[in-house]
């Protein structure tokens, strides 16, 4: 595990986007895993920034999103396909066949679950995913007890990742319970990981993944398992 510290927010998205921008310029057809919230916000500015510019080309590549909330339809606006679209989507050229965001409101959601794992293989794999990490440790929505041998699947999301995430909603109470994600397992088969942690409140959770202590109670202590992953931090000690 490669620790990167970055000395402001907008250092940290420049040095997490110009690894993704290398891998695409290696490879046109890349496969990206992508991930929402507001750490990776300046990052996606930073892809759109030099997408505009000239200096790169989705045209050919390939997006996954990490999760989506159950029973929120695509086109609302609390919807992880619609961050995606006002982040990047709508201001880059990767064509819409190629961009996948699991599905929430799908009327058999296992089955929506196996055949995203289904698509991610028959892309190739993902090249390079992006992750956040969550206060408890959760990366995308997998929650401290979920599996690392768990592919994409359906979870239940705690009350302190429902609180979080309260910041995107009008209450508590219309924050779902909860979400589709891709599984640990599908994460750790990524060829290469990216781990942006940006903020005082993710503190505890960097000291116990730098701890190196493996265990399912922490999700994102799997990631000590992978053995390409770059953790880039600001504004933790």
């Amino acid at each position: 595990m490669k620790w990167i510290e970055a000395a402001s927010y907008e250092e940290m998205s420049i040095i997490a986007a110009n690894i993704f921008t290398a891998q695409l310029k290696q490879n046109p057809t890349s496969v990206f895993g992508m991930a929402t919230g507001g750490t990776p916000e300046g990052f996606y500015k930073e892809l759109v920034s030099s997408y505009q510019a000239g200096e790169i080309s989705f045209a050919e590549a390939k997006s996954f999103n990490l999760d989506e909330y159950i029973g929120i339809a695509p086109e609302n606006k609390v919807s992880y396909h619609y961050y995606m679209d006002e982040n990047l989507f709508n201001h880059i050229d990767m064509k819409r066949e190629n961009i996948h965001v699991p599905t929430g409101d799908s009327t058999d959601l296992q089955a929506s679950a196996v055949q995203y794992d289904e698509a991610i293989e028959g892309a190739g794999g993902i090249d390079i995913q992006l992750l956040g990490i969550g206060v408890n440790g959760h990366i995308g929505f997998n929650e401290p007890g979920s599996s690392f041998s768990a592919g994409t699947n359906i979870v239940e999301l705690t009350e302190s990742t429902r609180e979080a995430n309260q910041i995107y909603f009008d209450k508590l109470e219309d924050v779902p319970s909860h979400a589709i994600t891709m599984g640990i397992s599908t994460i750790l088969q990524s060829k290469k990981i990216v781990l942006l942690i940006s903020g005082a409140s993710k503190q505890e959770a960097m000291d116990r993944l730098r701890s190196g202590e493996i265990t399912e109670d922490f999700p994102a202590s799997a990631l000590h398992q992978h053995n390409d992953v770059t953790v880039i931090y600001t504004g933790v000690k």
